[in-house]
C-alpha cells in the first residue's frame, strides 16, 4: 500500500474566525482534490473573543483533521506557531511536511500538486518559502536575498529612535518609494537560496526537526523574518525560494486590528533583539557568538 503524502498545517488565529476558517476550508477543499495527501491542521487561538472562538468551534468541532488550541492569553505569532508545531509532534507521526502560516492565506489546488510534485527536491532543506502573492497579485517573496544596505540600516535605526520620528520616516518613504524600496521581490521567478522569506508562509521540512524542535521565538510580534534567518544561520543553513509554489495572501488581516502605535512597539522590540546580532557599524556584522546560543535555545525542550 503506497502511503499517504502527510501535510500538517499550524495556523494562528486572532479574532478573524471568518478568515481563518476561509484558510482551513481551502486546505480541506483543495487537498482532497488530490487522493495521495493527507491534512491535519492545528489552529492555535490567541484568546479571541468567546464569539470568535465559538465560531471555530461551529465550523471545526467534529472535524477529526481539524483541532483548535485555545490559549488564555495572546503568546504572539511565532510563540502560537510553537505551540502547535509541538502539538503535531507529539499527537502526528509520520508527517513528511510542516505548512506554518497567517490564517489569511488560501490554499489552491495547485499549491497541493507542486508539494508532491517537488516533495523529492523539497526534502534536502530545512525551510521552504512558498510563493507568496496578495490580493494585489503583488509578490511577497524573496522577500530578503541579501544583506540590508548600511543607509538602510540607519534608517530602521531613526525609525525605532521615536514615535513621531518613525511617522516622518514612514511618510518620507511612501513619497520616495519608487526609487528607495528594495526590489528583492522582483526576483520572484527565479529558484534559490535567500537571506529571509516572508513572515506569513514557511513550510518545515523532517530536515528541519533535526536540528531544531521550535521556532526561535524572543520576541511577541513582528522581525520573524530575521529570527527564522538567524535560527538557520546557526546551523550553516538558509531558506529555500521556490517559486513553483504559491499562495494567496489576504495581508496584514490580523495585525490591522492593533493599534499603529502598539505596532510600532511590537516593531521597535524586535529590532531591539536585531540589533543584538547585528550591526552595521562594525566591522563584522553578525555576532556569531550569539548566533551560536540561538540552536541551544531551540533543540533542546527537555
Amino acid at each position: 500500500m503506497i502511503k499517504n503524502f502527510k501535510i500538517g498545517f499550524v495556523l494562528t488565529n486572532f479574532n478573524n474566525s471568518k478568515i481563518t476558517i476561509q484558510a482551513v476550508e481551502s486546505i480541506l477543499k483543495n487537498s482532497v482534490a488530490i487522493r495521495s495527501i493527507e491534512v491535519v491542521i492545528v489552529i492555535v487561538d490567541n484568546a479571541s473573543s468567546e464569539s470568535d472562538v465559538s465560531q471555530l468551534v461551529a465550523a471545526f468541532g467534529d472535524s477529526h483533521n481539524v483541532h483548535l488550541i485555545t490559549n488564555k492569553q495572546n503568546v504572539g505569532y511565532f510563540n502560537g506557531l510553537n505551540i502547535g508545531i509541538s502539538y503535531l509532534k507529539d499527537s502526528v507521526s509520520g508527517l513528511d511536511l510542516n505548512v506554518i502560516g497567517n490564517n489569511d492565506l488560501i490554499f489552491s489546488v495547485e499549491f497541493f500538486e507542486k508539494l508532491i510534485d517537488k516533495k523529492i527536491k523539497l526534502s534536502k532543506d530545512l525551510v521552504i518559502c512558498p510563493d507568496i502573492i496578495n490580493l494585489a497579485g503583488f509578490h511577497q517573496n524573496p522577500h530578503v536575498l541579501k544583506e540590508i544596505s548600511r543607509i538602510r540600516e540607519f534608517v530602521w535605526d531613526l525609525y525605532y529612535s521615536n514615535y513621531s520620528l518613525a511617522r516622518l520616516v514612514l511618510f518620507l518613504s511612501k513619497i520616495t518609494r519608487s526609487f528607495t524600496r528594495r526590489r528583492d521581490q522582483t526576483h520572484y521567478k527565479k529558484s534559490g537560496y535567500i537571506l529571509r522569506g516572508f513572515g506569513a508562509c514557511y513550510i518545515l521540512t523532517p530536515e528541519f526537526f533535526k536540528y531544531f524542535d521550535k521556532l526561535w521565538s524572543p520576541s511577541f510580534l513582528d522581525n520573524e523574518e530575521f529570527f527564522l534567518c538567524a535560527q538557520l544561520r546557526s546551523v550553516g543553513k538558509k531558506c529555500f525560494y521556490n517559486p513553483d509554489i504559491s499562495v494567496l495572501h489576504h495581508d496584514k488581516v490580523s495585525t490591522s486590528l492593533l493599534p499603529s502605535r502598539v505596532m510600532w512597539q511590537y516593531s521597535k522590540d524586535g529590532h531591539r533583539i536585531y540589533r543584538q546580532f547585528v550591526s552595521p557599524y562594525r566591522i563584522k556584522m553578525w555576532n556569531e557568538e550569539r548566533i551560536l546560543n540561538i540552536k541551544r535555545e531551540c533543540s533542546d525542550t527537555t
